[in-house]
């Protein structure tokens, strides 16, 4: 057995399968009761009258935790074709395959390899200083040699053994040995299987329940599957029906409320059915109930899809948690018993010692506090050793095959470098950084161009800006404000360029403008459309400089005081040196307070201190009275299609008060003052 791939932490049951990045809590949940069956099963050996009272009234619910490991086999065929089928079953690719197999080995191997050697020195400590002729409390004693430890540390050391009996250290590892196989097979078998994935839903389920005939017949027949090389028909038959299991699954619609419920009656029954199907066959025959093996897909199957009932239980956070140690307890149990055991045999009294007399208080609460120390001995291996060690082993491979790129060593010392964004107009084949993966074959005189320019620092100017709209501030995707943008040589002497010949600034003109503004005047039509972006000329605003000026919101620099009653009207104006270039520009959604709106009128001219930023403004627009507005029209050179019906209107607008003009004539083309005409609106109007 095994835990389950990677998993991304979702709060509910987990979604439908075909999401392989979500976690089927579920079924994790499911883990550790497979994990505690198996550890009961091999605790009802333990030789305590306390124990055997126990075994007797619960019968085949302990006395068959065999089959917590085919539950297992199940669960893993289940879970790595969820995981890895979409992604290894289209083709079969070497670097593929050896991602999938490096992820394997990352996730079983470490806490294995650190148990199964603690466990070794506690063998030969027994074999060298021990009395006893058994190393081991196995029906067939394990070896101890050289050749034998290098099988056991590549997991390898059941592949040639019919029977698992004496095979591993820890005799509970013959599964993991199995296992190994499996996965090694699985990229060979994942593009048949991928194959059969459009399959009917009826082929598939009954696909899966088949595999497991063979096991199930055993059980039925000996009343125990356990023959030469039956090790292989249950790894082959268990894995390849958790396979079959998610085709089935995948064929039916996850998402529908229906599917979800019936799926919750099934995840909840069939544990009672497993049950009552263990007694019924043991009134048969002693080890008959096994063949309810062929149960095991069907719960696996409906826990994955259900969301109430039994798989909400199993998807609780303490049995989620259970489920993801449930590889160490399966693990470190076994050396923990065979401690406990050994004390019994050497303090039961057989050795003159009665503190551990099977009869004894004392050996029963030492025995229950050894079956549930297992818990927490698992816990502290999935914490400090699988996990982390997981960790660093996946990281392995980007070190190795980086050691030689300069800027992948750089990059694993200091961290991961900031993206670094290709230009549309860059040379194909030039060097450039994605992401923050390595890019191979890059000379070492060109990594210095991946490195990030230094901070340009901030430049505090006490001026105003231009308010902008949200079209335009949304530039920078990044912020909701355009940043700062220095003058040419002010960038470049924060950059630190050197050696570079700029151009002259353009000659420089002044244009006078009122320094607060009060009010924007009307802006005909075609003037606006010149910016299609924003429909609207912007709003020039320049700063006096006053200290009596409220700030700018998010520049902490002054800005324009609107007038009201009992406030004073400063009416200065200022002189810009206007030079077309970058300018400081002001947040989208900020506009000035016009309390008191009025024309501005003229004001003295106040001197700018030279070398101080330039500013673009816009100088405002004379104010066109109605008449002007008139004479233009009627003397444009667009006539409107229907003049009798624009005098109509323009004769309309005049009466009302719009226009008060006197001994003017209404003109034929009123969409050019201001107005839309007939054409512009439809010919409906």
């Amino acid at each position: 057995m095994t835990t389950t791939a990677e998993h991304a932490r979702v709060p509910a049951t987990g979604p439908a399968p075909g999401t392989p990045a979500a976690e089927l809590r579920a079924l994790t949940g499911l883990r550790i009761v497979a994990a505690a069956w198996v550890v009961v099963f091999h605790f009802h050996f333990t030789a305590l009258p306390g124990v055997a009272l126990v075994v007797a009234a619960l019968g085949p619910v302990v006395t068959a935790g065999a089959l917590g490991v085919d539950l297992f086999f199940v669960l893993s065929g289940f879970v790595i074709a969820y995981t890895y089928l979409e992604k290894l079953g289209p083709r079969m690719t070497v670097r593929a395959t050896g991602r999938f197999v490096w992820a394997r080995a990352c996730r079983i191997w470490p806490a294995y390899a650190l148990v199964f050697h603690m466990f070794g020195i506690w063998l030969v400590a027994r074999a060298v200083y021990g009395t006893d002729p058994d190393i081991a409390f196995q029906a067939t004693q394990p070896t101890l040699s050289v050749g034998e430890w290098v099988q056991q540390l590549l997991m390898v050391q059941l592949w040639d053994q019919p029977f698992f009996d004496g095979a591993s250290w820890v005799g509970s590892t013959w599964s993991i040995s199995a296992e190994w196989l499996a996965y090694l097979l699985f990229p060979l078998v994942a593009v048949v299987f991928h194959r059969m994935r459009n399959l009917p839903f009826v082929v598939l389920a009954g696909g899966a329940v088949a595999l497991m005939a063979p096991i199930a017949l055993a059980y039925l027949q000996t009343g125990s599957p356990y023959y030469p090389w039956s090790w292989v028909v249950r790894i082959l038959c268990g894995f390849g029906g958790g396979i079959m299991t998610y085709l089935a699954v995948r064929r039916l619609r996850s998402h529908d409320g229906r599917v979800r419920r019936s799926a919750s009656m099934v995840a909840s029954a069939t544990p009672v059915a497993i049950v009552l199907g263990l007694v019924a066959g043991e009134l048969v025959g002693p080890g008959r109930g096994g063949a309810v093996i062929v149960l095991f897909p069907v719960l696996v199957g409906s826990l994955a899809l259900a969301d109430r009932g039994l798989a909400r239980w199993l998807s609780t956070p303490a049995m989620v948690h259970g489920g993801r140690i449930s590889y160490a307890l399966y693990l470190i149990h076994i050396p923990m018993f065979e401690i406990f055991w050994l004390a019994l045999r050497r303090f039961g009294g057989f050795g003159g010692s009665t503190l551990l007399v099977a009869d004894g208080l004392t050996a029963h609460v030492v025995g229950l506090a050894v079956l549930l120390a297992t818990l927490p001995a698992a816990h502290l291996l999935y914490r400090w050793v699988e996990e982390p060690a997981r960790t660093a082993m996946k990281k392995l491979p980007g070190l190795l095959h980086g050691a030689d790129d300069p800027a992948v060593t750089a990059r694993a010392q200091t961290g991961p470098m900031p993206r670094v964004s290709t230009p549309r107009h860059a040379v194909p084949g030039q060097d450039r950084v994605e992401g923050t993966r390595p890019v191979h074959g890059v000379p070492a005189q060109a990594v210095p161009r991946t490195r990030p320019l230094p901070v340009v620092p901030e430049v505090v100017v006490p001026m105003a800006g231009i308010p902008l709209d949200t079209d335009v501030a949304r530039r920078d995707p990044a912020t909701s404000e355009i940043p700062v943008v220095l003058p040419v040589a002010a960038a470049e002497k924060a950059v630190g360029l050197r050696g570079v010949d700029w151009p002259e600034p353009r000659p420089r003109r002044e244009v006078r403008v009122p320094a607060v503004a009060r009010r924007s005047d009307p802006i005909p039509n075609e003037v606006a459309r010149r910016d299609p972006a924003t429909r609207a000329l912007p709003e020039v605003l320049v700063s006096v400089g006053s200290a009596a000026q409220p700030a700018l919101p998010g520049s902490g620099r002054p800005g324009p005081v609107p007038s009201g009653p009992g406030r004073p009207d400063p009416r200065p104006t200022v002189t810009r040196p206007f030079t077309p270039g970058p300018a400081e520009l002001v947040p989208a959604g900020w506009r000035p307070v016009a309390a008191d709106i009025r024309p501005v009128g003229p004001a003295p001219i106040a001197d700018v201190p030279v070398g101080a930023p330039s500013v673009p403004v816009v100088a405002p627009l004379p104010e066109q009275r109605p008449v002007e507005r008139v004479l233009a029209a009627r003397n444009a050179e667009l006539r409107s299609p229907h003049p009798e019906l624009a005098e109509q209107l323009v004769g309309s607008a005049l009466a009302k008060g719009r226009h008060r003009v006197r001994n003017v004539r209404p003109h034929a083309a009123p969409h050019i003052a201001g107005q839309r005409g007939p054409d512009r609106r439809g010919r409906s109007a």
